[in-house]
């Protein structure tokens, strides 16, 4: 989930939990902690500096986990109470605080990234897969819900009503998950693809826009589908960039599947294998769960690989493109990123 999101869920949330006989002075902190304390989690962000590997290796890690969230709850709400000016200290704060990065972690479960709720002690990244990272549904319940708390300032039911629309919404984007799986596994065995990995993919725009996989040890084979469109939407020029994303997902009856090889094909497939397996893409190895041969250079040869969870029709970059390179045959091979 987007930084922004969470800050704004985690403000909803402290307005909609903050008690009924809340002194008038105490709500405008209660709800500042919630929106930095939700948000706070994401400062992981400065492991980005040291490279790109330890950005895959350590985003979503200590600063998500679980386990040591009673302990980032008192640091935070030690220093929220100070930036705050709360007089009744840090204890003020911290239930809301504990709150705010729970909700968090719940924010970033429901994708598909993964999140290492048992770090430090596993690197198991949970997922539930439901919501894209950026959704616009999502994020508009959260601002209509503090929108309307702002106007009726007494009340605290516009937050609480918003909280569980919240809740209904990802319910209802899991059913759509369910129904996605159920078109790939048909798909699978219409076309009898045996030993078959089935995945599906939210996307943008709409919680019915989805691209569905399904995959075996030499290739994946996609389709990028809308679950309830009976008609292809037809993109125009300057009809917008939501319109241009919107426009890539088919009627389930006109599905375009795609395919995708793990390794190659040919001569290549060898080299590619050898690359995949070398100590340099253990790192990757582990992150990726949709891996894909993305080319090849020759010279100083460098095989590349692309997560296909990432790849989303209607986006010019092409985020989390690894490779594999090597200078000569007797040469080890060395992580390349992006």
């Amino acid at each position: 989930m987007d930084t922004l999101t969470h800050a704004l869920s985690g403000a909803l949330l402290a307005r909609a939990t903050a008690p009924r006989n809340a002194s008038p002075k105490s709500l405008p902190r209660r709800i500042a902690a919630g929106f930095f304390a939700c948000a706070a989690p994401d400062l992981d962000i400065v492991v980005s500096f040291f490279g790109p590997i330890e950005y895959l290796q350590n985003h979503r890690g200590v600063t998500h986990s679980l386990i040591l969230l009673p302990l980032w709850a008192l640091l935070y709400s030690w220093i929220l109470a100070k930036i705050l000016r709360e007089p009744r200290g840090w204890r003020a704060l911290y239930g809301i605080t504990a709150m705010g990065l729970a909700l968090h972690v719940a924010g970033d479960v429901i994708t598909t990234y993964g999140t290492m709720i048992l770090a430090p002690f596993s690197d198991w990244r949970a997922q539930i897969g439901t919501t894209f990272i950026i959704d616009p549904w999502f994020s508009g319940i959260i601002v209509a819900g503090l929108a309307t708390s702002a106007a009726l300032r007494r009340s605290r039911w516009p937050a609480a009503a918003a909280c569980a629309l919240l809740a209904g919404y990802v319910g209802f984007q899991y059913l759509q998950k369910e129904k996605a799986i159920e078109f790939a596994e048909r798909y699978a065995r219409e076309h009898g693809i045996r030993d078959a990995s089935v995945n599906v993919q939210p996307r943008p725009v709409s919680p019915f826009n989805w691209t569905v996989f399904v995959s075996d040890a030499e290739a994946h084979r996609f389709a990028n589908v809308n679950l309830v469109r009976e008609t292809p939407r037809v993109y125009h020029e300057g009809d917008g960039f939501i319109a241009l994303l919107d426009s890539a997902y088919e009627p389930l009856a006109s599905a375009r599947w795609e395919t995708r090889s793990r390794y190659g094909k040919g001569a290549e497939a060898a080299l590619v294998r050898e690359a995949w397996s070398s100590p340099a893409m253990a790192v990757y190895r582990w992150f990726a769960d949709l891996p894909a041969f993305d080319g090849m250079s020759t010279g100083s040869t460098c095989v590349r690989f692309i997560d296909l969870r990432f790849e989303t029709p209607g986006r010019g970059n092409r985020p989390f493109r690894y490779g594999a390179c090597r200078d000569s045959p007797q040469a080890p091979w060395r992580l390349v990123p992006p």
